[in-house]
């Protein structure tokens, strides 16, 4: 009889070492949880850059809101003084949000802005979220509806 641990046999014939003499099986698969754990690690890392990617756009997206928010009620309140004060206005908070302002209408008293936000340069390059608002005194149509 021989000292020491025996070895077994797998259903495939291979030669199974036992784990305290460190050898590895020797069969058709060899390798194969090494790939199986790099496709894994592939998949999980795309799956983060597309949660990254989309993160980045709803953020931008929210912060395109903002400054077409802040940038209506802004110049909003300059709408007696004309477009180009009232525009002036909603461009400079715009500006301090981040934003550009593509578009402004004063029609009345109502003011409509319309802000591009550059989303996530690093991420996304070239792409922008945009967001429209309009500020200015409340109608009796509009008290209704809400």
């Amino acid at each position: 009889m021989s000292a020491g641990p025996s070895v077994s046999t797998g259903l495939s014939g291979s030669r199974v070492a036992c784990w305290w003499r460190g050898r590895v099986r020797a069969g058709p698969d060899r390798g194969a949880g090494s790939v199986w754990l790099l496709a894994a690690g592939v998949v999980l890392v795309a799956a983060g850059l597309v949660g990254a990617t989309l993160g980045a756009a709803h953020v931008a997206r929210h912060r395109a809101q903002s400054a077409a928010d802040l940038g209506a009620l802004a110049g909003a309140a300059r709408a007696l003084e004309g477009p180009p004060a009232a525009c002036a206005r909603a461009a400079r908070f715009v500006a301090r949000n981040g934003g550009r302002l593509t578009a402004c209408v004063l029609d009345g008293l109502d003011l409509t802005v319309t802000v591009s936000v550059p989303a996530a340069p690093g991420i996304l390059p070239g792409a922008a979220a945009t967001a429209t608002s309009r500020a200015g005194p409340v109608r009796a149509d509009d008290a209704g509806s809400r």
